[in-house]
């Protein structure tokens, strides 16, 4: 590794700045071992929760029918498992559940959506006494030319067996297809809405369930946010109208867990996006996270997680063995030679 890619990240960046039931039952009532997988105690320090742990895969089981288990999405269970069979891994075959997570840099209230994360974060209150905790669940969203809209915006009804009207845009496909075009589709197994939906204070779009579970973690709906059958009923009787939703698109995410920092990277939804701006993302949000610290940065490893989209979160810190040199890399000194870079940074969260 090249020793001059690890600097004191204060002395380069100054100048830049499982059931249902019991995920049903109350988490006051449980002790934390035996939360619900997705559940987690807030951190007293730092914003990172969950691990990495591995798997063996039973006779008949495909890769997302583990994600499904232990609540992975489709692209997380992909990108940790390259060279493991989707659909028909030999039993036995040892599995990466990559549940490690680096919370957003939003507001803790309500419902956090992050769409290039595939992944919806939920803040309960609770009451005096109990454990702050936030839940996190994977879900799927609009597919290319189907974007799911941006923004702060609250939940303004809840639906137990919904009918789906479907949109022009629908009918005119069934209609090209030469396909009766349908005027609705009623509960039940042909409903894409699933058994429970959450409305949203934005027309047309909702929190849902699915009829077609194999499509959480990945970019398959017309802009509604989907999830698991199993986690919306979950969710659904504890989310109130009113509930604050805050959808951001965050590509890059940096965690602190002690002295160490990570990143966490993901796809952008535009990959023309992809390159500096996530670059100057990250280098901001490694000020916010510990502007003042001498903790190490190895610059060489943030560059390739942002490259390679990581999805796991990365450590940043240098192995032991290796010597720490105060000089960032040629790539960081032409970025210091650019226009203040918070004049580039791409908005993309709110709240």
């Amino acid at each position: 590794m090249n020793p001059s890619a690890i600097v004191p990240f204060s002395r380069c960046c100054r100048p830049l700045v499982l059931s249902l039931a019991l995920m049903c039952l109350p988490v006051a009532a449980m002790a934390e071992e035996e939360w619900p997988r997705g559940h987690y105690p807030l951190p007293e320090s730092g914003n990172m929760v969950g691990e990495v742990y591995r798997v063996e895969t039973r006779e008949g089981q495909t890769l997302l029918d583990i994600g499904r288990e232990h609540n992975i999405g489709y692209e997380e269970m992909r990108n940790a498992n390259p060279d493991v069979s989707l659909w028909a891994p030999d039993p036995g075959t040892e599995v990466v559940i990559p549940a490690r997570y680096i919370l957003p840099p939003t507001q803790r209230q309500g419902v956090v959506i992050n769409l290039s994360e595939l992944r919806l974060y939920y803040y309960p209150d609770v009451a005096e006494g109990e454990t702050p905790r936030v839940e996190t669940y994977p879900i799927g969203i609009g597919r290319e030319g189907f974007n799911t809209p941006l923004g702060v915006t609250e939940t303004t009804m809840k639906l137990k067996d919904p009918a789906w009207y479907p949109p022009e845009s629908v009918r005119q496909e069934a209609r090209e297809n030469g396909e009766p075009p349908p005027e609705v589709v009623p509960p039940g197994p042909d409903n894409p809405l699933g058994q429970h939906a959450i409305l949203l204070d934005i027309p047309g779009y909702l929190i849902h369930g699915t009829n077609r579970p194999d499509g959480i973690g990945m970019r398959a709906s017309r802009g509604c946010i989907r999830m698991m059958p199993e986690t919306i009923e979950a969710l659904f009787s504890r989310i109130d109208v009113g509930e604050r939703v805050n959808i951001i698109d965050m590509p890059v995410k940096v965690g602190q867990e002690g002295e160490r920092l990570y990143v966490q990277s993901f796809k952008p939804l535009d990959e023309q996006e992809n390159g500096m701006g996530d670059l100057l993302e990250a280098l901001h949000q490694l000020q916010e996270t510990e502007a003042a610290s001498q903790i190490p940065v190895d610059y060489a490893r943030l560059r390739e997680s942002l490259e390679s989209s990581s999805w796991q979160p990365v450590a940043l810190a240098p192995r032991p063995d290796d010597a720490i040199e105060p000089e960032p890399l040629q790539w960081f000194d032409e970025i210091l030679a650019m226009r203040p870079w918070h004049d580039q940074l791409d908005t993309r969260q709110e709240g």
